[in-house]
């Protein structure tokens, strides 16, 4: 496995959206990583008072990937879009599991809406800005919010079974 320091450290002196992109992927498998092994009940298991848990971060970077990317960069009507799980009378519906959700179900749009991020990010320049946020700008929100909920994810995934590491 490579280390996380040989990952980042291979782009010191790359261009800043190979950075971007670097850092970025490795956050997001970092995030699955974690979840990656526990079983259904653990990945709704939520150790901590405000109930977060592994599942529920992996549902809600889906939503953070689709509004950046999608919605920002891409311009996807919304009609086009799937519905997203909160309403104004559930506002956290997308950092928890519901119960015809599976891990593997929630890791596998997680990674989809990576796959179609990518996607829309390789074809705009950084100072791509159509609804007046930048490519970069959207880049160090999905980073700042994965690097976030991947410290969760290392904390959470230690408290229910003892795993650490990478």
């Amino acid at each position: 496995m490579t280390r996380p320091g040989e990952i980042l450290g291979s782009v010191v002196a790359a261009s800043e959206r190979e950075q971007f992109e670097t850092f970025l992927d490795y956050l997001r498998d970092a995030v699955v990583r974690k979840a990656r092994g526990v079983s259904e009940e653990d990945a709704r298991r939520s150790p901590v008072p405000t109930g977060t848990n592994l599942g529920g971060l992996i549902k809600h970077l889906r939503w953070v990937e689709l509004g950046g990317f999608a919605e920002q960069i891409g311009q996807i009507p919304a009609a086009e879009l799937p519905t997203p799980p909160w309403t104004d009378a559930d506002p956290e519906a997308d950092l928890r599991l519901e119960p015809n959700e599976t891990l593997d179900d929630v890791i596998g749009a997680y990674q989809a809406e990576c796959d179609r991020s990518r996607e829309i990010a390789a074809q705009h320049s950084l100072d791509y800005a159509p609804r007046g946020l930048t490519l970069r700008w959207v880049y160090l929100h999905v980073i700042l919010e994965t690097a976030r909920h991947a410290g969760h994810a290392d904390i959470l995934r230690e408290m229910i079974d003892g795993s650490v590491g990478d």
